[in-house]
């Protein structure tokens, strides 16, 4: 779903991938052919009225879905709430409470690894030699891949050591060696 309708969302490729289309109104017939490659749903006329255009159809077929108002949806809700009590089975939200504890852990090791990369003070000391903090740079002169070159940019800018990408200019380093020596890559640490 869009708010308005562009090639740029909808590509060539989505719509090779999605060959059966559904339009609601839209506003103009560009919208419309946009959406289903013919004028059509600039007619529409609304709450429900549609055209669905399922693969291999010469022509969309017209379609009204079920429109439910906001407060209709409420009413239903309160109708349902009025019938009784909720019954919770807490067993559902601690599986789910454990799950989401067993995440964060995965998570949080995960980052420390990040940190814990055994190129990173290379890297950093390359950057600061260089005066230069590039993703490319680091792939050639470690020979490893993008995603590790990248992961050890982004890892120097959260230590603050480079600061964020700027499109095409270099990023700018925010630390001397010394500095990022001694807070980082120190002996204690």
């Amino acid at each position: 779903a869009t708010q308005r309708p562009s090639v740029n969302v909808i590509t060539g490729s989505i719509k090779a991938n999605v060959p059966s289309r559904i339009s609601f109104a839209v506003g103009s017939q560009i919208d419309s052919r946009t959406i289903l490659d013919m004028a059509g749903a600039e007619k529409l006329l609304g709450k429900g009225d549609m055209l669905f255009a399922p693969i291999g159809a010469n022509k969309p077929i017209r379609v009204q879905g079920a429109f439910i108002s906001d407060d209709e949806v409420e009413h239903l809700v309160e109708f349902v709430k009025a019938q009784r009590e909720p019954e919770y089975d807490n067993t559902v939200t601690q599986e789910t409470e454990k799950e989401t504890e067993k995440e964060t852990e995965k998570e949080a090791s995960e980052e420390n690894d990040i940190y814990r990369d055994e190129l990173l003070e290379r890297a950093v000391n390359l950057v600061m030699e260089s005066g230069q903090a590039s993703v490319s740079m680091l792939q050639r002169r470690f020979r490893i891949g993008y995603t590790r070159a990248a992961r050890l940019v982004d890892t120097m800018e959260d230590l603050k050591i480079v600061g964020p990408s700027m499109g095409s200019k270099a990023r700018e380093i925010l630390m001397s060696p010394e500095q990022a020596k001694a807070r980082y890559f120190s002996d204690s640490n």
